[in-house]
């Protein structure tokens, strides 16, 4: 048939104008394409030719610059546009079936590419800014306005109404024209660009002139902010190149957290000046602050639940119109003839199924575009929420009282869970907060539906559904209590496991590493039980989630069958399938809502009482403006309006810097000054507390003089350290008061007893924000003896240190603190006991060097709390204290001229401390023995790198960026393969069978379905031949087989969400299993080289993915692929033809997957490494709260916990915008499969029941698609855990075994206890240099040896050789007979003992310490403890030999400890005794007690003693002396002493 505008129709002429030109219908639609064509004309040649980038006056970086007014609302429109433009098109085409009257749709056509050119054409224009383009828009906007208005009064004027489609098109394209128009008058209006003098001037918004910021979302035009369209270089671009911080940036300023804490402050004081008797409500603040976009994601998801019914009920058009003849009767078209063409209304174009199945795409795409605005707009407000809840907390800190810290009202541990669990509680509750009213609205919309289409059979099904809710309410609370506990036993075990870990040298050489491996096992049996009981609730809280929509389909069904007297046809049945699947998905989710609403509510209320707590008080008398009164314990409250101040701030500059000075100057008020002359601090009358009734400082008068050293000395617990915090403020005041005088307004430094070190490297912790000056750092360094330890780190003092770096000794940390308070240039120094963890040549150095010359030579103030009274001579004040009280005060000649008993008492302590110091000095000094264990560390760590270098080295070279790329988006399937096999190959066969079995039966359901529907008698005549015999069943048959096939189905989802489950737990069972008994036996060497962080976390938060986070993963990626799969499967056979349009379908899914695996992992790593620093960050102020506000560095610490927030919340919006860049682009592509799905139905020549199934399948794509994706992503990033894990059980196994039998060693081996030494060679590894080069040496039985030598020598070494805990890889060790290289270990190590340097207990009992094996009697355990001379102590204690022993033996003095030691080796009644340097940490009485001990108790075994302390020796009848891993000399003392130029004459001169 010929082609024509206006119709070539038989009889009629299109062409007559006999009526008047505007009442042919044809030329008014050929008028009405002139404004189309127009805007084509005009356009094409200005967006073609590149004229953009010229034209831009300003430069911005960002091509997404919202210029001009009214974006939004043009987008909006233009895109209603163009949907009615698509409605105008199907009713034109469907309207004109037979004849060509191309003008019914031609414009219309023409219509939607003019609009979409429209919005092309205004994006460029407005990323290049320039306005007066937009012109020839107003232009077209108002010709199409008057175009369309002459056709609607033509219409009008004939009659024609709203029951007929093309007059209510015309209708809404003339308001949304005019609309249009409207917008752009608006914008002409406010940008003046035409007929205006002055056009207006616009500036970039600020965040888009900071080159910082790259998250674009706010900035980007409507459609990229729905499809998230400006991600893309982010994403594609992560494949060639990881993402790193830099790449993401920072923030813009709306997301800030300061700024969202200033609109959470705001409407919390608002509540608090209101009503002041009232405590401020959160959620109200919440409200108020972040109402808004809680309301706009609400409306999305409303608008996104109520899209989501078109699926269902266009699928039931579609099914029933598929095989209706859809010609209309040619009667009733001639009746609705006008203008010479067809009029049809909204119900006859609804009945076509080409239109249903396009709008049942674009419902489709609209539904999923606003279900992932709603999530990303929750998302965004969670975390601007949680932003803003961490300022909060942080301000609160930094403000807390001390006496609520050190009188336990409020932990650490409390803090850090208001930090990392209530904030995040509360974030999560926001993002499921729209679920919480929008789901009641689904299901109410749901069961109505249902009922439309089935009558009160739906009820029944909807009633099955609503009866098992509470059961999957009762199973979600059930799983949160169990995840409590399996937390518990996590915690236990790992608690035990890092106990082995630091004592696993001391178990080893005792051969009781099996002992303790079996505690551990033993608490991890008890954690996997609750995880299997976790398991158990998972895989029926998942067969629930399967199960339920089967039975309710199952009811439904049958009830409707046999109540219902018209039999059930395709077209109700899926569309009653498909809602069926709507439902259950809210009811799922509706107990995991409640259970986080339940949370929520606890965390608002455990913030509420953070927030209420009591704070320090206001201390403008350390501005030195004025004196005051510490009037502290009452609550502080804030006066004026702080907030307006900010607001007022901010609206002036959008600076950061400038904000945060308004945000931290709440604290400072202006005073007025007072004087107090040459006394820097004064305190009159002053009685101070802990937050007690009780007063721990009582009468207090005490003045401190400017620029010169006061010394406050006493007992232990008389008050020192508090008073010095009560010069500070940090103390509650009851009375009297505290002045400072005018000149050290920010003026304290301050050193805390317990040292504080900031996560940072060395240098960064001394200068402590100060300006970094050469000269002054040296000086301090050198004042604090810094040097030797700083060159010992791998990257001296940019070396990291802290909780996160690396660990050094007590002794270092505090130097680390003094010279901190020393480099700061400040008036006044406070150091409380800095020579505590010191030995004695360190804290010579440390009074000449740093107190006495270089702070004395600033003329500073200096306040010193001592214990060493040797020092007061260089007092210029004393102030001694006891009991909470002053004793008294003034010069040291004042006190011994006032108080000869006082000064009496302090010589006879001075003569105890010199008796200790000649001990010190004789013995290698403590620092001496840290460096050397700083050094050991590195040395070993060193060794380890270098292989692992070699080892990369020896790699191929050619590693480009291209294979870096490739192995980074390939999924692990080795590692998946070692963690299935783990969990056995039968609970992989159950899994996979019972999944496979599982989907067939389900497809199985749906295709009887579809086959008991199509049977319908009045339908014979359409039934395919291959399903003939089907038809002719008997209805019962039917309901048997389906009643059948769905028990089977249900059952089949048990056993699947069961076996997915327990797979879980065998795999998570087997690899710790493994992991623990690799790390357990591996060699000495082993834990030398491997932090011993990194070994933890492998057994914490690996383990923990594994536990709990890998089986969900793969249970959901199984059941989504498989849905998936069963889909396509579904329709492909439905409609062959479909699999045509998979193949580009499937390249596109590809690409997507590929480039998301790859982006997700980075930021998900982001995210885990900017959340760390984030929580150190809170502990570390939590713990240093005196320091930093003594130092007045608070501003800089909010500063800095604001950059991490923001920096953690950068990383996660990231990651959430990622995953709605994936779920857009997947839920297109499962809207396009159901479109494609639908086009092929409608073509082919399937039977309805079957087109109904393929759709209903077509319809669950689109939700699982994206799920296989991040599933797959997701378990990426945890098949690392099983990699890590994987990486250490290939770790070596020391050689338990040996080559002799166990029954050929006697059983009292070794009787005697003699050692013979043959030309013995020992290494830590096969890499590395022998530490002893063939020694030869004879011990006799009973023996008492020394062995000596400098730092290094190969000491210790040698006594690691007796325990074979090294390589022995020449000679041989032979006790009483015996190679010991031939002996097990375990039979070896058991028959010696040892005792260590570092005494190690375990927490348990003091029998579990002396006795693990539990092979002696109570009476040996006893007089080895009377031996120790410990007995009384323990019978003091409650419970005797079962007496508590806390982690790391904390409730014992060090000395206790080391006579536990002592014990612990009497107890195991071996011939032989290794003494390590076991005199090195203990105090004088103890040494003597040990010394005395081994003399008599052991008087009859063989006792070698590795000495640091040559005098310890003296006595020895022989000596082995050790140099550079060489034997030197071997003798008795007395004869190596009489021989001048021997190294041990040397070694005893030096020392003493």
């Amino acid at each position: 048939m010929a082609l024509s505008f206006c119709g070539n129709d038989r009889g009629s002429n299109a062409y007559s104008v006999d009526k008047g030109v505007l009442d042919n219908g044809c030329f008014v639609d050929a008028l009405n394409l002139v404004p189309h064509v127009f805007l084509l004309f005009i356009t094409f040649p200005i967006l073609f030719i590149g004229w953009g980038s010229q034209s831009s006056k300003v430069q911005i970086h960002h091509n997404t610059w919202l210029h001009f007014p009214g974006h939004n609302l043009r987008w909006i429109l233009t895109f209603t546009l163009l949907f009615v433009h698509v409605c105008e098109i199907a009713e034109g085409i469907v309207s004109n079936t037979w004849s060509n009257h191309l003008h019914l749709f031609l414009p219309a056509l023409m219509g939607f590419i003019a609009a979409t050119t429209s919005v092309v054409y205004y994006h460029n224009i407005e990323t290049a800014n320039f306005p007066k383009l937009l012109l020839a828009l107003f232009i077209y906007w108002i010709l199409a306005f008057i175009t369309k208005m002459i056709k609607l009064w033509k219409f009008a004027e004939a009659s024609l109404g709203v029951q007929y489609l093309r007059f209510c098109i015309t209708a809404l394209l003339v308001v949304l024209y005019g609309l249009l128009m409207a917008v752009e008058i608006n914008v002409i209006r406010v940008r003046k660009y035409v007929f205006f003098a002055n056009p207006q001037r616009v500036k970039p918004p600020e965040d888009l002139q900071d080159l910082g910021v790259r998250f674009l979302q706010p900035f980007v035009n409507l459609l990229s902010k729905a499809t998230y369209w400006w991600m893309n270089p982010l994403i594609i671009g992560a494949h060639k190149r990881p993402i790193e911080l830099k790449k993401i940036g920072k923030l813009p300023i709306a997301m800030r957290a300061l700024t969202n804490y200033i609109r959470l402050k705001d409407s919390y004081d608002e509540q608090r000046v209101c009503d002041p008797e009232k405590s401020p409500s959160i959620w109200k603040s919440m409200y108020r602050a972040f109402g808004g976009p809680i309301l706009l994601s609400s409306t999305f998801r409303y608008m996104a639940d109520l899209l989501g019914f078109a699926g269902p009920l266009c699928i039931s058009g579609i099914v029933e119109h598929l095989h209706n003849s859809t010609e209309i009767d040619r009667t009733n078209k001639v009746s609705n003839m006008t203008f010479g063409v067809f009029f049809m209304s909204s119900t006859e174009l609804l009945k076509n199924t080409s239109v249903l199945a396009v709008l049942l795409f674009l419902a489709l795409v609209l539904q999923r575009t606003f279900l992932q605005a709603s999530y990303y707009v929750t998302i965004e407000t969670g975390i601007n929420l949680r932003g803003a809840l961490l300022a909060m907390i942080y301000n609160k800190i930094l403000r807390l009282s001390t006496s609520n810290m050190s009188m336990g009202e409020m932990t650490l541990g409390q803090i850090n869970n208001l930090v990392a669990i209530e904030t995040n509680q509360l974030m999560w509750f926001l993002f499921l907060c729209p679920n919480l009213w929008a789901m009641p609205v689904q299901i109410i919309m749901g069961v109505i539906l249902l009922y439309y289409l089935l009558g009160d059979s739906a009820l029944i099904g909807a009633g099955v559904i609503l009866l098992l809710a509470p059961v999957q309410y009762l199973i979600a609370t059930k799983l949160a209590d169990t995840q409590k506990s399996t937390l518990d036993y996590s915690t236990d075990r790992l608690k035990k496991t890092t106990e082995i870990l630091k004592g696993i040298k001391l178990l080893k050489l005792y051969a009781w590493e099996n002992i303790f491996c079996d505690r551990v096992e033993e608490t991890r049996g008890k954690e996997l039980t609750s995880l299997k009981t976790f398991a158990l609730y998972t895989s029926m809280s998942i067969f629930m989630n399967a199960a339920i929509p089967i039975a309710a389909v199952l009811a439904t069904f049958v009830t409707h069958a046999y109540i219902e007297e018209v039999r059930l046809s395709p077209a109700k049945a899926f569309a009653s399938l498909a809602l069926f699947h709507i439902l259950v998905t809210p009811l799922f989710l509706l107990s995991t809502v409640v259970r986080f609403a339940v949370k929520a509510l606890v965390s608002v209320q455990k913030l509420s009482e953070f927030l209420q707590s009591d704070e320090i008080g206001d201390d403008s008398w350390r501005n030195g403006e004025m004196y005051m009164s510490l009037e502290v314990g009452k609550k502080y409250k804030y006066h004026g309006d702080v907030s307006q101040l900010v607001r007022a701030k901010m609206k002036r500059s959008y600076h950061v810097h400038s904000a945060l000075c308004w945000f931290v100057s709440i604290i400072l008020n202006p005073m007025v000054f007072v004087c107090i002359g040459e006394w820097v601090i004064q305190v009159n009358d002053g009685f101070f507390t802990w937050g007690s009734n009780l007063s721990t400082l009582t009468d207090i008068n005490i003045r401190i003089p400017t620029g010169q050293l006061t010394m406050i000395v006493g007992q232990v617990g008389c008050g020192k350290s508090s008073l010095l915090l009560a010069m500070l403020g940090e103390m509650q005041t009851i009375s009297g008061k505290v002045y400072w005088s005018n000149k050290n307004r920010y003026s304290v430094a301050y050193a805390a007893q317990k040292s504080w070190l900031l996560n940072a490297t060395v240098e960064e912790n001394i200068t402590f924000g100060s300006p970094f000056n050469k000269q002054r750092y040296k000086a301090v360094i050198d004042a604090c003896s810094l040097q030797p330890d700083i060159d010992l780190l791998p990257f001296g003092d940019q070396t990291e240190i802290g909780e996160r770096g690396i660990n050094l000794s007590g002794g270092q940390r505090q130097r680390i603190c003094v010279a901190r308070a020393l480099y700061q240039n400040t008036n006044i120094v406070f150091l409380d006991d800095p020579f505590s963890a010191l030995d004695i040549h360190l804290s010579d150095h440390l009074m000449q060097e740093g107190i006495l010359k270089f702070l004395q030579d600033d003329k500073r103030t200096l306040v010193l709390v001592t214990h060493k009274l040797q020092y007061l001579i260089h007092a210029d004040w004393i102030i001694a204290m006891k009991d909470g009280s002053v004793l008294r005060e003034g010069t040291l000649k004042d006190i011994q001229t006032h108080d000869v008993e006082l000064y009496e008492h302090w010589k006879t302590l001075m003569n105890r401390q010199d008796q200790e110091l000649e001990k010190e000095t004789e013995m290698e000094s403590q620092t001496t023995l840290e460096r050397k264990t700083l050094r050991r560390a590195f040395y070993s760590r060193e060794a380890k790198n270098q292989i692992d270098d070699e080892d990369e080295g020896s790699k191929d070279d050619d590693d480009n960026m291209s294979t870096t790329t490739s192995r980074r988006s390939k999924i692990q399937w080795k590692m998946c393969c070692r963690y299935l096999s783990s969990g056995g190959f039968l609970m992989v066969f159950l899994m996979v069978s019972s999944k496979l079995a599982k989907h067939s039966v389900m497809v199985a359901i749906d295709y009887w379905l579809a086959a008991w529907t199509s049977s319908n008698p009045h339908n014979q005549s359409l039934v395919t031949c291959h399903c003939c015999f089907l038809f002719e069943m008997s209805f019962i048959l039917y309901i048997l087989v389906i009643l059948k096939l769905s028990f089977l189905a249900i059952a089949l989802c048990l056993i699947t969400s069961l076996t997915v489950e327990f797979l879980g737990v065998a795999a998570a069972t087997n690899l710790h299993h493994n992991l623990l008994n690799k790390i357990i036996h591996a060699p000495i060497r082993f834990f030398d080289v491997t932090p011993l962080g990194q070994i933890l976390n492998r057994f914490s938060a690996d383990t923990n993915i594994i536990d709990q986070h890998i089986p969900p993963t793969l249970e959901s990626l199984t059941r989504s692929t498989l849905l998936c799969l069963s889909a396509i499967g579904v329709i492909a056979f439905v409609t062959p033809a479909f699999l045509i349009a998979l193949v580009p379908l499937a390249v596109a899914f590809y690409f997507i997957q590929k480039y998301f695996r790859v982006a997700s992992k980075d930021l998900q790593d982001l995210d885990d490494s900017t959340q760390l620093p984030l929580l150190c960050h809170f502990s570390e102020t939590a713990e240093g709260l005196t320091t930093i506000r003594a130092f007045r560095h608070e501003a800089r610490f909010k500063q800095r916990m604001l950059e991490l927030t923001d920096t953690n919340n950068t990383a996660y919006l990231f990651l959430s915008a990622a995953n709605r860049w994936l779920e857009v682009r997947t839920d297109y592509l499962g809207a396009v499969i159901v479109l494609t799905a639908a086009v092929a139905a409608i073509w082919s020549t399937s039977q309805s029941g079957l087109v109904g199934l393929g759709l209903t399948y077509a319809l669950t794509v689109t939700n699982y698609l994206n799920w296989v994706v991040r599933n797959l992503a997701d378990l990426e990033v945890q098949m690392a855990a099983v990699k890590k894990v994987n990486s250490f059980l290939s770790t070596e196994s020391e050689n338990y075994e040996g080559s002799m039998d166990v029954s050929q060693v006697p059983e009292d081996w070794p009787q005697h206890g003699e050692i013979k030494i043959h030309d013995l060679c020992v290494r830590y590894d096969t890499m590395l240099k022998p530490v002893l080069k063939h020694v030869n040496a004879h011990i006799n039985p009973g023996q008492k040896v020394g062995i000596c030598g400098r730092t290094g020598s190969g000491k210790s070494s040698l006594s690691l050789a007796f325990f074979n805990m090294v390589d022995v890889f020449e000679g041989k060790i032979v006790i009483d007979g015996i190679d010991i290289c031939k002996l097990p270990l375990q039979t070896l190590r058991s028959r010696l003992s040892i005792i260590l340097q570092d005494p190690v207990l375990f927490s348990g009992s003091i029998r579990l310490n002396l006795d693990p094996e539990r092979t002696c009697t109570d009476d040996r355990l006893w007089e080895a403890l009377e031996i120790a001379q410990l007995k009384n102590i323990v019978k003091a204690l409650p419970g005797g030999l079962d007496a508590v022993v806390t982690e790391g033996g904390e409730n014992f003095s060090v000395g206790q400890r080391q006579l536990f030691c002592l014990a612990r080796a009497f107890v195991r009644k071996s011939s032989i005794l290794i003494m390590d340097e076991a005199t090195a940490s203990i105090d004088m009485a103890t040494e003597n007690i040990l010394q005395k001990v081994v003399m008599t108790a052991f008087a009859d075994r063989t006792v070698v003693t590795i000495a640091h302390l040559v005098s310890s020796i003296l006595e020895a009848e022989q000596v082995l002396v050790f140099s550079s891993g060489t034997l030197v000399e071997c003798d008795s003392a007395p004869n190596l002493l009489a021989q001048e130029n021997s190294l041990f004459s040397i070694l005893v001169r030096t020392h003493k």
